[in-house]
């Protein structure tokens, strides 16, 4: 009976410290989980120490007897003394290692360049018709930590709350109405506060717009339960695990459906390389964070208020394997022909109420440019590629702290933004203690033209002034020709980081027209008559002869930049 007693007491134990282990660590329990084996791992120890104890003490102290035996000998004979349970989860143990790193090596790149590559889709796009020009009022002009600094003077503001709660890091950016905004949640202040408030929950969170500035803290009727700042079965985390203890979540984050309800994004990982190689997501929990709630969604049928579902850690690693991979794998360690990585930064921009994902792609050779960039949706992963060499961005912002080099303001991380139908990097210059001082816009492609300026819209004038002044350097004079036609088609397209228009007259004659030529190019239309002086690669003029837009003042005929003509037969064209 003591016996007996004994062992029950020593499984209870074991027990209790198997899920103790479990509680603190919430180890998804799927084998393609690294933290299910390193969890397992753990249990076996946790037998091991409780169970036979005293008998892995002796194990190692028999060592230390000078018996004249050899180590090996004495490892032979203690192995056999401690019994066949203990070397049962002891070649547990080694089993488990040798597994993972079977595991490992199956997944290696080596093995798989061609399947990393296509873990992301790339396809070419057009900057001019995937980035619509937007409105002063609808630049994000704040970044992380300016909204950070927003949502602190914001709580501070309220006395009620100010003692009691914090304000989160999180600061998702999404796509409210429309409008770009980054929002967080708040936390209780510490246990005795939380104590004190769990059973309303948190009061609401702070949401911050990033055109105007402007802060809000949002309260809710009722309050919100389910947080990381919660503990026991409230907690965020532990919520999750128990509700789907086999999903592999990677990241969650906070956001607000198109009501204003706040939820949690808890992405969930599938692995499409091996057994656990080739980190993907392949779906997404939502959680309401007021009622626990709780749905899941494939990657496909994610509802479109949802804007961050994959994280830019992922993302990022993605293009990196599908630059890196594009030739192979050994390509990537010798010549390194094409091989392409993202620059060291990236940003967001809101497109058609989703959050795309930013940054520019370089070659490896470490140069200080970009041979083009790519737009990655954060709830589909569709990514696009823009062909548009240019600067990258460390070297714009440089290019714009130059300009005011006497102030000493640094520039935040650019975001990428169509201005004239060119890709433009637009930044926030700060001064010393962190505060906006002024705007810059920098040409993508030629980075020397900077417009700075006290606010947005001195800062775009004066770098549509530059663009206009002719520092993009114009086409050389060559004999010029006059030809005059009716507009059969007219279509528009990026190419060199310049807005070029390609025009069908009805001689069955192809010219293209920059931007610049003339303000009535985006008005001019099938039907109208119009007169080009043009050379075999340059032009002085573009006028409309018949036109109703062009009559009601749309038309502006002293444009004067590049135009080129290519011959083409009718049924070409």
């Amino acid at each position: 009976m003591k016996k007996a007693l004994s062992v029950l007491l020593k499984i209870l134990i074991s027990a209790a410290l198997i899920f103790g282990a479990f509680w603190f660590t919430l180890p998804a329990l799927n084998p393609k989980s690294d933290g299910f084996w390193s969890f397992l791992v753990t249990c076996v120890v946790i037998v091991l120490v409780v169970n036979f104890g005293g008998a892995l003490i002796n194990f190692f102290r028999s060592f230390k007897d000078a018996d004249g035996a050899t180590i090996l000998e004495k490892s032979k004979r203690q192995i056999k003394s401690l019994g066949k349970p203990i070397v049962a989860l002891l070649i547990g143990i080694a089993a488990i290692f040798i597994f993972s790193v079977v595991c490992n090596v199956i997944g290696a790149e080596i093995f798989n360049a061609a399947s990393y590559r296509d873990l992301i889709t790339v396809t070419d796009s057009d900057f001019a018709e995937d980035v619509a020009e937007i409105g002063m009022n609808q630049i994000p002009i704040v970044d992380y930590n300016t909204a950070e600094a927003l949502g602190k003077r914001k709580l501070g503001e309220m006395s009620d709350l100010v003692s009691q709660f914090e304000i989160a890091d999180d600061y998702t950016q999404i796509n409210f109405k429309n409008v770009p905004t980054r929002v967080t949640p708040l936390l209780y202040g510490d246990a005795i506060k939380w104590l004190n408030n769990h059973k309303e929950g948190l009061p609401g969170y702070i949401t911050v717009d990033m055109t105007t500035q402007e802060a809000t803290l949002v309260r809710l009727d009722n309050g919100i339960k389910f947080s990381r700042s919660e503990y026991f079965m409230r907690n965020l985390d532990r919520y999750l695990r128990f509700k789907y203890p086999t999903k592999i979540f990677d990241e969650v984050s906070f956001e607000i459906d198109d009501n204003g309800v706040p939820y949690w994004v808890a992405s969930v990982v599938k692995y499409r390389i091996g057994f656990w190689s080739g980190k993907d997501i392949g779906g997404a929990v939502l959680l309401n964070a007021v009622t626990g709630e709780c749905t899941y969604y494939d990657i496909g049928d994610v509802p479109t208020w949802v804007d961050q579902v994959y994280d830019s850690a992922i993302v990022i690693n993605q293009l990196s394997y599908n630059g890196k991979y594009r030739s192979g794998f050994w390509n990537s360690v010798f010549g390194q022909k094409g091989v392409l990585q993202p620059t060291d930064g990236y940003n967001y921009l809101a497109i058609d109420d989703d959050v795309w994902l930013y940054t520019g792609m370089t070659s490896v050779s470490g140069d200080e440019s970009n041979v083009g960039f790519v737009l990655v949706n954060l709830r589909t992963k569709e990514t696009r590629y823009y062909s548009v060499p240019g600067a990258e961005e460390y070297s714009a912002m440089s290019s714009a702290e130059e300009q005011v080099q006497h102030l000493n303001y640094r520039a935040t991380f650019p975001i990428l933004l169509n201005i004239g139908d060119r890709p433009t990097y637009f930044m926030s210059l700060k001064g010393d203690a962190g505060l906006v001082k002024m705007y810059a816009f920098v040409d993508v492609q030629q980075y020397q033209i900077v417009g700075t300026g006290g606010s947005v819209k001195a800062a775009r004038e004066d770098y549509l002034a530059k663009l206009g002044a002719g520092e993009i350097t114009p086409a050389p004079e060559k004999e010029t020709a006059e030809v005059t036609g009716k507009v059969v088609d007219i279509k528009s397209a990026v190419v060199g980081g310049n807005t070029t228009y390609y025009i069908l007259l009805d001689d069955n004659n192809l010219y293209t027209a920059a931007i610049t030529v003339s303000d009535s190019l985006p008005f001019i239309k099938s039907g109208d008559e119009i007169k080009l002086t043009v050379t075999e690669k340059t032009a002085s003029e573009l006028s409309v002869i018949t036109n109703d837009q062009a009559d009601n003042g749309a038309d502006n005929a002293d444009g004067e930049t590049a135009i080129t003509e290519t011959e083409t037969q009718s049924d070409a064209a």
